[in-house]
């Protein structure tokens, strides 16, 4: 339930406005971050669906992005279009900190990180597990 939830929060349209921008160049570069942002939190749903689901309640206890036991409740900092893909990223990621931590022994943060590189790719390590 959780991960769908998940899956339809990562997947809803962004909103983003181009009146909001003073240029095609800002705007392209944060529609490029939405588009990136999509796809790693995608990925990093369908690890913790395989994986670790479990964790997932106990991150999204608190923050912006808060789980209910039944809704995602998100709560916008500044402008939600360039915030809320990476809001999710950030709470996939921690479940996936968790379950390395508790159910894999990666007792250190080199240690998670370094499971992290081989299990999702250097680039998705860098960003959401440094």
């Amino acid at each position: 339930m959780i991960t769908e939830a998940m899956g339809r929060f990562i997947s809803q349209r962004s909103g983003i406005d181009g009146g909001n921008y003073g240029g095609r160049e800002s705007f392209m570069q944060d529609y490029r971050r939405i588009l990136r942002d999509g796809r790693e939190a995608r990925l990093l749903l369908r690890f913790v669906d395989q994986h670790c689901a479990g964790y997932l309640p106990e991150v999204l206890r608190s923050g912006r992005l808060t789980w209910d036991g039944a809704r995602l409740d998100y709560c916008t900092g500044q402008y939600f279009a360039v915030e809320y893909r990476a809001a999710a990223c950030r709470a996939l990621a921690g479940a996936i900190w968790h379950w390395l931590r508790v159910e894999r022994g990666c007792d250190t943060r080199e240690k998670i990180q370094a499971a992290a590189r081989r299990n999702l790719g250097p680039g998705i390590a860098r960003r959401w597990f440094d």
